[in-house]
């Protein structure tokens, strides 16, 4: 395989933390003497990264903690809750997110676990972003915890590559915010994204279409993005099992058996990805969710539990400048089937009143006996906050109330006001916020 040609001028190999500029063929920086070296020979072509932080609530509970930091840590909560996140030590042991606290528990019975803390882990992604702005205006976040970058020409405006900036970036948010990062660098999203899961935690990896070509090519078809387990049993049944098998492929036939997806699996099997970066596509829905340690069929203590979870998701968009005119219902009942109900509103609202009302009117249709072991509320359609709730006296009088009620919990605590619903706490639960 022939190497792309390295654009002139450009180092092919530094070190990653005091940024020299080295020989391609260096194993040990010859300034600070450390083995954390970036190469690759088309290094000063590469500018769109993934950015991913490090098994990122962990990680932030740990920067908390200290004396956390060689132990096994799971976020999460209650024996019938789910893995939020789990640091690296765990995941040794075999936990992984999404993974029933029961099992993770069997598996790592030695984890600390920590209920997740959604509102500091907000602040703190914040943070990451802003710094990633810092960098280049087209930042395209994917989540809470990582983004797209495009640094097509930043070049002039940092003084160096974007390899070096995006090395420096990693450097400075783990001193000043103290969490750990993992770059992809590529030259389009789905090579970017594949790079930063070749060197994690902590790592810097670069790779150009060329060689990520005779990379894939051994991978099954599902690790594709888009391809999940249905059309994946497809694309078996008529002989595409590897990626190799899609590379081999005509595209004009590959089209003709599975239309515009056949083009898009033909290109990506290639690395052909010309989906461009972009910026400010922010949250989609603001929502939080809980299992409970006991299936709850009654009513009234689904009530009070949903107004807790409507004042969470009110903090988070308040916190955030943001408002929604779409609330959605989640229920999953005690054999695990959901239940999904939404509505939309005239205005968008942040006021945790509106979304319980809302809400509570979708729960009452639900109750028929049925036993549920997770209940959620969310709000979508986001605009800025500026917008809400300003169409009627009604909206006005509970936005005043509530924000007043705000105001004495910043000052006082977050137990100085309680509404009445939710004064006789309900049973334990397992919190998760998205």
């Amino acid at each position: 395989m022939k190497p792309a040609a390295p654009a002139l001028g450009g180092p092919t190999c530094f070190c990653r933390d005091c940024l020299h500029d080295l020989d391609l063929a260096a194993r040990r920086c010859g300034e600070c003497g450390s083995p954390r070296l970036v190469r690759h020979r088309a290094l000063p072509q590469l500018t769109l990264a993934h950015i991913d932080c490090d098994a990122f609530y962990a990680t932030v509970e740990k920067r908390d903690n200290p004396d956390l930091a060689d132990k096994p840590v799971i976020i999460g909560g209650g024996k019938r809750g789910v893995v939020s996140a789990a640091c690296y030590i765990s995941r040794t042991f075999g936990v992984r997110s999404a993974m029933p606290m029961f099992k993770a528990l069997a598996l790592c019975p030695s984890a600390t676990v920590i209920r997740p803390d959604m509102a500091k882990y907000v602040r703190v992604g914040r943070e990451v972003r802003h710094a990633m702005q810092a960098l280049t205006p087209l930042v395209e976040p994917l989540s809470i915890d990582e983004a797209f970058l495009d640094l097509s020409g930043t070049e002039r405006v940092h003084g160096m590559i974007p390899a070096k900036v995006l090395a420096r970036f990693a450097r400075e948010v783990e001193r000043n915010i103290g969490i750990t990062v993992s770059v992809g660098l590529s030259c389009n999203k789905f090579l970017a994204k594949i790079a930063s899961d070749l060197d994690k935690p902590r790592g810097f990896a670069a790779l150009d279409q060329e060689e990520a070509r005779a990379m894939l090519a051994e991978k099954p078809v599902g690790f594709i993005f888009g391809v999940g387990p249905a059309t994946q049993e497809r694309l078996i049944q008529r002989g595409f099992r590897t990626i190799a098998d899609l590379q081999r492929a005509d595209e004009v036939e590959l089209m003709k058996q599975f239309s515009s997806e056949g083009r898009r699996l033909w290109q990506l099997a290639r690395g052909i990805d010309d989906r461009r970066v972009v910026a400010d596509r922010g949250a989609k829905t603001i929502s939080s969710e809980t299992t409970f340690e006991n299936d709850i069929r009654d009513f009234a203590t689904l009530e009070k539990l949903l107004w807790r979870l409507s004042e969470k998701v009110s903090a988070r968009l308040k916190n955030g400048e943001l408002a929604g005119s779409t609330i959605t219902l989640k229920l999953k009942t005690a054999d695990f089937r959901q239940r999904t109900r939404s509505q939309s509103i005239h205005a968008p609202t942040q006021l945790a009143a509106k979304i319980f009302a809302i809400s509570r009117e979708m729960l009452a249709k639900e109750i028929d006996g049925t036993s549920f072991r997770l209940m959620g509320t969310g709000v979508s359609a986001l605009r800025p906050g500026s917008q809400a709730d300003d169409t009627d006296m009604l909206d006005r009088r509970s936005a005043h109330a509530e924000r007043a009620m705000d105001d004495l919990r910043k000052k006082f605590g977050s137990t100085a006001v309680i509404r009445g619903i939710a004064y006789d706490g309900p049973e334990k639960t397992a919190e998760e916020d998205e």
